[in-house]
């Protein structure tokens, strides 16, 4: 029981449409196991269940959830230990999400929106006042809630980005997950090197040769140069991967390099 008492639990709360889904989805990339809409007489097993990994756990618990009621929710976070976080925003704010996505409140199934929010909103007052952290996203883009959640409930975790190095051959068509494409047929071809020619780019002759080219240095400077101030921006953007392509005039056999 200690080992289970010293697992992060978050218990993820607050207004419809204020952005839990996005929320959870978050915490999934932070490493957080996430359950969304889990029924609250559910919990407790759950967090004892033995097969469950000792990995941080997110639980989304909202006004849709079956057994929903704030004073059981305060109450299986105060016998978890967990931590509550509160997802808000403006009134005005979430009237102008339901009205653009055209989604039906749950608490107004058959009245306006803007019914449904003053209900929840009294409804959840007690847990908003009683969350450990509470998060609005009135005026944060989806980067920005990201941002926030990586700050306040990251831990030690942060998003990585994962660069692919890939070469491909014109004649077969430009990769489809290429982010950035780089044209290199100004290099020697070692295609025209009768001994080279059986060979592919996997063979260090190859390698060799090209390197060989005078222009190749300076090309592979500049282009480091251009590249490495990009890659932490990338990453603070909430990009989790980026491809780099290299074309040539072949490339019947291409390669992938995962940084």
């Amino acid at each position: 029981m200690k080992e289970k008492e010293k697992r992060n639990i978050l218990i993820v709360t607050g207004l419809s449409g204020a952005g839990m889904s996005s929320t959870l989805k978050y915490l999934e990339d932070l490493g957080y196991e996430v359950f969304d809409n889990f029924p609250l007489a559910l919990v407790p097993p759950l967090i004892e269940d033995p097969i469950t990994s000792e990995k941080p756990m997110a639980i989304g618990i909202d006004t849709r959830t079956r057994g929903f009621d704030p004073d059981a929710v305060k109450d299986t976070v105060r016998k978890l230990g967990a931590r509550l976080v509160f997802i808000t925003s403006d009134e005005a704010v979430l009237q102008k999400r339901f009205t653009e996505t055209r989604r039906r409140h749950p608490l107004a199934q058959d009245k306006p929106a803007s019914a449904g929010i003053k209900k929840e909103q009294e409804w959840l007052y007690t847990l908003k006042e009683k969350a450990d952290e509470v998060i609005d996203t009135s005026m944060l883009s989806i980067h920005e809630l990201r941002h926030i959640l990586e700050d306040r409930l990251g831990q030690e975790h942060k998003s990585a980005l994962t660069l692919t190095l890939m070469s491909f051959g014109y004649k077969y068509g430009t990769p489809r997950e290429a982010d950035i494409v780089m044209d290199t047929i100004f290099l020697r071809n070692p295609h025209w090197v009768p001994e080279l020619k059986p060979l592919t780019g996997r063979d260090e002759a190859i390698g060799t040769y090209v390197r060989q080219d005078t222009a190749f240095a300076p090309f592979l400077t500049h282009f480091k140069e251009m590249v490495e101030p990009l890659l932490p921006r990338f990453a603070h953007e909430g990009k989790s991967y980026l491809t780099i392509a290299f074309g040539c005039t072949g490339g019947a056999t291409s390669f992938r390099l995962y940084c």
